[in-house]
Protein backbone atom coordinates (compact mmCIF):
# COMPACT_ATOMS: atom_id res chain seq x y z
CA UNK A 1 0.00 0.00 0.00
CA UNK A 2 1.08 3.32 -0.97
CA UNK A 3 0.58 6.91 1.51
CA UNK A 4 1.12 10.48 0.60
CA UNK A 5 2.27 12.79 3.31
CA UNK A 6 1.55 16.44 3.10
CA UNK A 7 3.05 18.40 6.05
CA UNK A 8 5.40 21.01 6.41
CA UNK A 9 6.18 20.22 9.76
CA UNK A 10 9.52 18.15 9.01
CA UNK A 11 9.67 16.56 12.40
CA UNK A 12 6.19 15.66 12.05
CA UNK A 13 6.21 14.56 8.44
CA UNK A 14 9.35 12.16 9.39
CA UNK A 15 7.74 10.89 12.37
CA UNK A 16 4.73 9.74 10.52
CA UNK A 17 6.59 8.35 7.56
CA UNK A 18 8.85 6.57 9.38
CA UNK A 19 5.74 4.59 11.72
CA UNK A 20 3.99 4.11 8.19
CA UNK A 21 7.12 2.26 6.58
CA UNK A 22 7.79 0.21 9.54
CA UNK A 23 3.90 -1.04 9.20
CA UNK A 24 4.98 -2.05 5.98
CA UNK A 25 3.98 0.56 3.81
CA UNK A 26 5.83 2.75 0.99
CA UNK A 27 5.30 6.15 1.77
CA UNK A 28 5.91 9.58 -0.22
CA UNK A 29 5.99 12.85 0.96
CA UNK A 30 5.64 16.90 0.26
CA UNK A 31 6.20 20.01 2.27
CA UNK A 32 4.12 22.40 0.73
CA UNK A 33 0.48 22.61 -0.91
CA UNK A 34 1.37 22.95 -4.34
CA UNK A 35 4.13 20.10 -3.93
CA UNK A 36 1.60 18.13 -2.59
CA UNK A 37 -1.06 18.71 -5.07
CA UNK A 38 1.62 17.35 -7.77
CA UNK A 39 2.28 14.38 -5.58
CA UNK A 40 -0.93 13.47 -5.29
CA UNK A 41 -2.26 14.32 -8.78
CA UNK A 42 0.93 11.91 -10.06
CA UNK A 43 1.31 8.93 -7.75
CA UNK A 44 -0.67 6.41 -7.67
CA UNK A 45 -1.84 6.80 -3.62
CA UNK A 46 -3.95 4.57 -1.34
CA UNK A 47 -4.73 6.85 1.38
CA UNK A 48 -3.14 10.64 1.57
CA UNK A 49 -2.25 12.44 5.09
CA UNK A 50 -2.75 16.07 4.89
CA UNK A 51 -2.14 19.12 6.98
CA UNK A 52 -4.79 21.57 6.81
CA UNK A 53 -2.16 24.54 7.46
CA UNK A 54 0.31 24.00 4.67
CA UNK A 55 2.62 26.77 2.89
CA UNK A 56 1.64 27.75 -1.11
CA UNK A 57 -1.27 25.75 -0.91
CA UNK A 58 -3.39 25.22 1.95
CA UNK A 59 -4.96 21.61 2.50
CA UNK A 60 -8.57 22.70 2.22
CA UNK A 61 -8.43 24.17 -0.98
CA UNK A 62 -5.64 21.10 -1.47
CA UNK A 63 -8.65 18.60 -1.73
CA UNK A 64 -11.55 20.54 -2.95
CA UNK A 65 -8.51 20.47 -5.85
CA UNK A 66 -8.23 17.16 -5.76
CA UNK A 67 -12.03 16.41 -5.86
CA UNK A 68 -13.09 18.62 -8.24
CA UNK A 69 -10.40 16.58 -10.86
CA UNK A 70 -12.38 13.34 -10.06
CA UNK A 71 -9.59 11.92 -7.46
CA UNK A 72 -11.33 9.66 -5.08
CA UNK A 73 -8.01 8.83 -3.12
CA UNK A 74 -9.51 8.80 0.46
CA UNK A 75 -7.99 11.68 2.58
CA UNK A 76 -7.01 11.87 6.58
CA UNK A 77 -6.61 15.67 7.58
CA UNK A 78 -4.25 15.96 10.20
CA UNK A 79 -4.00 19.48 11.96
CA UNK A 80 -4.37 21.68 14.98
CA UNK A 81 -7.63 22.95 14.16
CA UNK A 82 -10.06 20.77 16.22
CA UNK A 83 -13.34 23.34 16.24
CA UNK A 84 -16.54 21.47 15.52
CA UNK A 85 -16.83 24.06 12.54
CA UNK A 86 -13.43 23.14 11.01
CA UNK A 87 -13.99 19.51 11.40
CA UNK A 88 -16.74 20.23 9.53
CA UNK A 89 -15.31 22.29 6.98
CA UNK A 90 -12.69 19.58 6.45
CA UNK A 91 -15.35 16.91 5.57
CA UNK A 92 -17.01 18.88 3.85
CA UNK A 93 -14.28 19.77 1.53
CA UNK A 94 -14.01 16.22 0.97
CA UNK A 95 -12.06 14.88 3.66
CA UNK A 96 -12.60 11.06 4.42
CA UNK A 97 -11.23 11.78 8.15
CA UNK A 98 -10.06 13.74 10.75
CA UNK A 99 -7.35 13.81 13.09
CA UNK A 100 -6.45 16.60 15.81
CA UNK A 101 -2.83 16.93 16.29
CA UNK A 102 -1.06 16.39 19.34
CA UNK A 103 -1.72 12.42 18.16
CA UNK A 104 -0.73 9.33 18.72
CA UNK A 105 0.84 7.35 15.85
CA UNK A 106 -1.06 4.25 16.75
CA UNK A 107 -4.66 5.87 16.35
CA UNK A 108 -3.37 7.75 13.00
CA UNK A 109 -2.09 4.22 11.81
CA UNK A 110 -5.63 2.58 12.57
CA UNK A 111 -7.49 5.16 10.98
CA UNK A 112 -5.39 4.69 7.80
CA UNK A 113 -6.53 1.51 7.83
CA UNK A 114 -10.17 1.78 8.28
CA UNK A 115 -9.57 4.05 5.73
CA UNK A 116 -8.15 1.10 3.52
CA UNK A 117 -10.90 -1.28 4.36
CA UNK A 118 -13.73 0.95 2.77
CA UNK A 119 -14.75 0.03 -0.28
CA UNK A 120 -13.47 2.64 -3.14
CA UNK A 121 -15.74 4.36 -5.00
CA UNK A 122 -15.63 4.23 -8.50
CA UNK A 123 -16.46 6.97 -11.16
CA UNK A 124 -18.66 6.81 -13.84
CA UNK A 125 -17.97 7.47 -17.51
CA UNK A 126 -19.42 10.26 -19.12
CA UNK A 127 -18.36 9.88 -22.28
CA UNK A 128 -17.72 6.43 -24.46
CA UNK A 129 -15.96 6.37 -27.66
CA UNK A 130 -15.63 3.09 -29.83
CA UNK A 131 -13.89 3.12 -33.50
CA UNK A 132 -15.78 6.59 -34.42
CA UNK A 133 -19.00 5.83 -32.73
CA UNK A 134 -18.94 9.14 -30.40
CA UNK A 135 -21.48 9.03 -26.90
CA UNK A 136 -22.11 11.69 -25.03
CA UNK A 137 -23.76 10.15 -21.67
CA UNK A 138 -24.49 13.57 -19.73
CA UNK A 139 -26.06 15.31 -23.09
CA UNK A 140 -27.53 12.03 -24.36
CA UNK A 141 -25.95 12.92 -27.71
CA UNK A 142 -24.57 10.46 -30.54
CA UNK A 143 -21.71 10.56 -33.34
CA UNK A 144 -20.74 8.85 -35.33
CA UNK A 145 -17.31 10.40 -37.71
CA UNK A 146 -18.82 13.60 -36.49
CA UNK A 147 -22.40 14.02 -37.69
CA UNK A 148 -25.00 13.46 -34.87
CA UNK A 149 -27.40 9.97 -34.56
CA UNK A 150 -31.01 10.35 -32.98
CA UNK A 151 -31.97 7.56 -30.92
CA UNK A 152 -35.16 6.98 -29.25
CA UNK A 153 -34.14 6.22 -25.89
CA UNK A 154 -34.77 2.75 -25.46
CA UNK A 155 -32.35 2.40 -28.68
CA UNK A 156 -29.69 4.86 -26.65
CA UNK A 157 -30.21 2.53 -23.53
CA UNK A 158 -29.04 -0.41 -25.83
CA UNK A 159 -26.38 1.45 -27.05
CA UNK A 160 -24.65 2.74 -24.12
CA UNK A 161 -24.83 -1.19 -22.50
CA UNK A 162 -23.24 -2.39 -26.14
CA UNK A 163 -20.81 0.73 -25.59
CA UNK A 164 -19.83 0.17 -21.98
CA UNK A 165 -19.16 -3.92 -22.95
CA UNK A 166 -17.11 -3.11 -26.23
CA UNK A 167 -14.84 -5.87 -27.47
CA UNK A 168 -17.38 -8.28 -25.63
CA UNK A 169 -20.39 -10.68 -26.53
CA UNK A 170 -23.23 -9.71 -24.82
CA UNK A 171 -26.32 -12.37 -24.46
CA UNK A 172 -29.80 -11.38 -25.21
CA UNK A 173 -30.35 -12.26 -21.81
CA UNK A 174 -28.17 -9.57 -20.40
CA UNK A 175 -29.88 -7.24 -22.72
CA UNK A 176 -32.90 -8.14 -21.84
CA UNK A 177 -31.97 -7.65 -18.27
CA UNK A 178 -30.15 -4.14 -18.60
CA UNK A 179 -31.63 -2.64 -21.10
CA UNK A 180 -35.82 -3.78 -20.63
CA UNK A 181 -35.55 -4.56 -17.56
CA UNK A 182 -37.11 -7.80 -18.13
CA UNK A 183 -35.94 -11.43 -16.23
CA UNK A 184 -37.90 -13.04 -18.41
CA UNK A 185 -38.34 -14.31 -21.90
CA UNK A 186 -41.51 -12.23 -23.33
CA UNK A 187 -40.88 -14.50 -26.24
CA UNK A 188 -40.44 -11.95 -28.99
CA UNK A 189 -38.34 -10.83 -31.18
CA UNK A 190 -37.84 -7.36 -29.65
CA UNK A 191 -33.96 -7.38 -29.39
CA UNK A 192 -33.84 -7.91 -32.72
CA UNK A 193 -35.73 -5.57 -33.84
CA UNK A 194 -34.31 -3.32 -31.89
CA UNK A 195 -30.56 -4.30 -32.75
CA UNK A 196 -31.78 -3.95 -36.80
CA UNK A 197 -33.55 -0.35 -36.16
CA UNK A 198 -29.84 0.65 -34.70
CA UNK A 199 -27.63 -0.57 -36.88
CA UNK A 200 -29.56 1.32 -39.86
CA UNK A 201 -29.05 3.88 -37.84
CA UNK A 202 -25.31 3.78 -37.41
CA UNK A 203 -24.53 2.13 -40.88
CA UNK A 204 -26.06 5.37 -42.44
CA UNK A 205 -24.15 6.56 -45.49
CA UNK A 206 -22.72 3.41 -45.79
CA UNK A 207 -20.76 2.71 -43.09
CA UNK A 208 -18.56 0.33 -42.20
CA UNK A 209 -21.00 -2.05 -39.53
CA UNK A 210 -20.43 -1.65 -35.58
CA UNK A 211 -22.54 -4.49 -34.21
CA UNK A 212 -21.60 -7.93 -35.18
CA UNK A 213 -23.90 -11.10 -34.38
CA UNK A 214 -22.05 -13.78 -33.21
CA UNK A 215 -24.24 -16.67 -34.30
CA UNK A 216 -25.80 -18.67 -31.14
CA UNK A 217 -24.19 -16.37 -28.48
CA UNK A 218 -25.28 -12.44 -28.84
CA UNK A 219 -24.06 -9.95 -30.16
CA UNK A 220 -20.44 -7.22 -29.80
CA UNK A 221 -19.59 -3.59 -30.67
CA UNK A 222 -16.35 -4.03 -32.53
CA UNK A 223 -14.08 -2.41 -30.52
CA UNK A 224 -11.33 -3.34 -33.12
CA UNK A 225 -9.92 -1.18 -36.13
Amino acid sequence: MKIAIIEDDKETRNYIANGLKESGFTVDSASDGLEGLLLAKTGAYDVLVIDRMLPQLDGLTLVKTLRSSGCTVPVLFLTTMCGIDDRVEGLNAGADDYLVKPFAFSELAARVNALLRRPQMTVEPTYLQVQDLEIDLLKRVVKRGGQAIELQPTEFRLLEYLARHAGQVVTRTLLLENVWDFHFDPKTNMVETHISRLRGKLNAGGKPELILTVRGAGYILDGGG
